[in-house]
């Protein structure tokens, strides 16, 4: 077994490693939620902790690590006896992001169940994460039935297994830390939530802290048994002060100032719902007794603020996560009792500084150089939005426009019936959703079709020698219920940024378009692409990726001027997607066009449109055209671009959701349309 990096020996990321060790200190805090660039000891910090916490009893014998004082009467390998029992190491159970069902619940033999009545049940990872640590690396990216799973079992404290009528249950309470690259994309509400604190963690700016970092990493790489030798005393030291703190935890008296102080806080910054109020009382508690303390001060309200409010305070998908020191330090203040936060009379003394440097034992902050992004004036475009004569390609930009309020939009989803991964988009083949059929199981059986499975096995009862009430059930009997649910899609946007667009203030309202389409795609847990063209050529703004609100940020910047290369654009996309089908050719594509149909610049520009958009046809891709003509005469080209592409047209107003135009709008009706031709 490899020896793991000493949890002391990581430098600086002093929040990272404060708010895991208060929820070492106080289970009931609720878990971490990691969030930063890759390279930043997230990972290593988190397993790391494990090797700090005490030791669990456990009853002799039990796969469910059952108190022995206080065990589960609904255990699965009860009733336990009183006595026997075993003490062994806090466990870290790591949930792969691509880990089954059965894998994280644990599997439950239906044949068995169904011919001998015995529940034979084979535990997953969330009875081995009981009373431990349950560590979702990359959770941004974990698929959605296995979220809607994690939040079942972190509310209630126990899993349950059911398949058509046989159920298990077994305790499954667990300190919940995940780490994610908020590049990749964001977690859903309902499931960040469920974090009691979160931090954001970064690489140092400073030289002398990079070199220690890689000057340590080297030394461990060396030689893993000297080098955690070296540190253990301070592995042991840490170790013994969180026995303390536990101990100490109990005594701890959150008095009425401090209540008051937590309250007006969650109240000032909008938070929804009360969890941010309990878990900031755990928090400022937990961090009182981390310090040596008996009562709350104003100071652990503060630090239990900035570590359970930043991701709670969101109000849309691309708002980033923070908080207003400012105005938390006013609150604080306007609100602050006698004794800082305390009771009258107590709390007036000065903690002393912690082995971490801060007040109470509180790492300082690790603040380094922070800088932000240069916005450059931009030339202005002729009237008409078209570069001047003897300008080059990039002559002609504006200052880039404001997006417009985003609203809720229709629903636009790819025809036919998907594969892909799990989403709330397009109509797909999946695990979870209404049954619409009955096939035999490619591998382990995930989900029974009792009716198709009765059927199978009824004609062979008198020659299986069936004698007794009970079906004798022979594993080709078994069928797999086939279901129809819904798919997650990649939704490539084309957006035209030509000088054309710019006029008449478009853009404004174009990007609101885009930002709305944005904020459905987040929703339905979608890819993201972005491509735009204007000057001579067409550019990949991002790359398809999960983040939505990273797509938010590059529109947001979106200049526009120039001619309008609409082929250049369509054929960008089009190479966009064909590298796409390569690495993930389950993922259906939906191509949203966002234009007015013109084409100008270069030979030929219509015609060459017209080539490229055929190409989209040939293949089938579902595609839609925004029409952004605006003005009492139109042209009626956008129409035409959605004819060439095989898909349809809709104009901004009827990409509204309460728009009058009516029905949902699918691809599927000009696909259709086109297919049948």
């Amino acid at each position: 077994m490899s020896t793991p990096y000493p949890f002391t020996a990581v430098v600086g990321q002093n929040d990272l490693r404060l708010a895991l060790l208060l929820n070492a200190v106080s289970p009931q805090v609720g878990g971490v939620l990691v969030r930063g660039e890759k390279g930043t000891a997230k990972s290593t910090a988190v397993r790391a902790l494990s090797a700090l916490l005490p030791t669990v009893d456990v009853v002799s014998g039990c796969r469910f690590s059952c108190a022995p004082g206080s065990p589960d009467p609904g255990c699965p390998d009860g009733p336990h006896e009183q006595g026997a029992f075993e003490s062994r190491p806090a466990r870290m159970v790591e949930l792969p992001v691509g880990a089954s069902e059965d894998r994280l619940v644990g599997a439950l033999d239906i044949e068995r169940a169904l011919s001998e009545g015995v529940k034979a049940f084979e535990p997953g990872l969330l009875a081995d994460a009981h009373r431990g640590i349950l560590y979702v690396d990359e959770v941004n990216l974990l698929h959605d039935h296995l979220v809607d799973l994690l939040l079942d079992a972190a509310a209630m404290g126990a899993s349950y297994v059911e398949r058509e009528g046989v159920s298990v249950r077994h305790a499954a309470r667990f300190l919940l830390v995940g780490t994610m690259n908020p590049e990749e994309g964001e977690l859903r509400p309902q499931l960040l939530d469920r974090f009691g604190l979160t931090v954001e963690v970064s690489a140092s700016r400073e030289p002398d802290q990079r070199v220690e970092v890689v000057r340590r990493r080297l030394a461990h790489d060396d030689d893993p048994a000297g080098f955690a030798a070296r540190w253990a005393d301070e592995e042991a030291a840490v170790r013994a002060r969180i026995v303390a703190a536990r101990e100490l935890l109990p005594s701890v008296r959150l008095g009425d100032g401090a209540l008051r102080q937590i309250a007006a806080t969650c109240a000032a910054f909008e938070v929804d719902g009360m969890r941010a109020d309990i878990v900031m009382a755990r928090t400022a508690t937990a961090l009182a007794a981390w310090a040596g303390r008996t009562d709350v001060l104003a100071e652990d309200v503060r630090q239990a603020a900035l570590l359970a409010l930043p991701h709670r305070r969101r109000r849309s998908p691309f708002d980033a996560p923070g908080l207003d020191e400012d105005k938390l330090d006013e609150t604080l203040e306007e609100f602050g009792g006698p004794g800082e936060g305390g009771d009258e009379g107590e709390g007036d003394d000065d903690p002393d500084p912690g082995p971490d440097g801060g007040p109470g034992g509180q790492p300082e902050p690790d603040d380094g150089p922070r800088s932000d992004g240069d916005t450059a004036a931009r030339p202005e475009a002729g009237e008409d939005g078209e570069p001047q004569p003897g300008s080059g390609g990039g002559a002609g930009e504006q200052t880039p426009a404001r997006a417009a309020e985003p609203f809720r939009t229709k629903v636009l989803s790819v025809p036919g019936l998907g594969e892909g991964a799990a989403g709330r988009r397009s109509r797909a083949r999946a695990e979870r959703g209404r049954t619409t059929g009955a096939r035999r199981p490619r591998g382990a059986l995930t989900r029974l079709h009792l009716a198709a499975t009765v059927q199978a096995a009824a004609p062979h009862q008198r020659a299986r020698g069936r004698s007794g009430p009970g079906l004798v059930v022979r594993r080709d009997d078994l069928r797999q219920a086939v279901r129809e649910g819904r798919e997650s899609n990649l939704v490539l946007f084309v957006v035209d940024a030509s000088g054309s667009m710019a006029a008449r203030q478009r853009m404004s309202a174009v990007k609101g378009a885009v930002l709305s389409l944005l904020l459905d795609a987040y929703q339905r847990r979608d890819k993201v692409g972005l491509v735009t063209f204007r000057g001579s050529a067409a550019e990949v703004v991002l790359p398809p990726t999960s983040s939505v609100d990273a797509a938010a940020v590059r529109l947001e910047s979106l200049p526009t001027g120039g001619r309008t290369p609409l082929a250049a654009g369509l054929l960008k996309a089009h190479d966009v997607l064909r590298v796409e089908r390569l690495r993930d050719p389950a993922r259906r594509a939906l191509v949203v066009v966002v234009t007015d149909g013109r084409a100008t610049g270069g030979p030929e520009p219509v015609a060459l449109a017209g080539r490229a958009a055929r190409l989209f046809a040939a293949e089938g891709t579902a595609c839609v055209v925004v029409d952004c003509e605006s003005g009492p005469v139109r042209l009626g080209l956008a129409g035409q671009l959605a004819g060439e592409l095989g898909g349809s047209a809709v104009t901004l107003d009827e990409l509204r959701a309460d728009s009058i135009a009516g029905l949902v709008r699918d691809v599927q009706g000009a696909t259709g349309a086109r297919r049948a031709a």
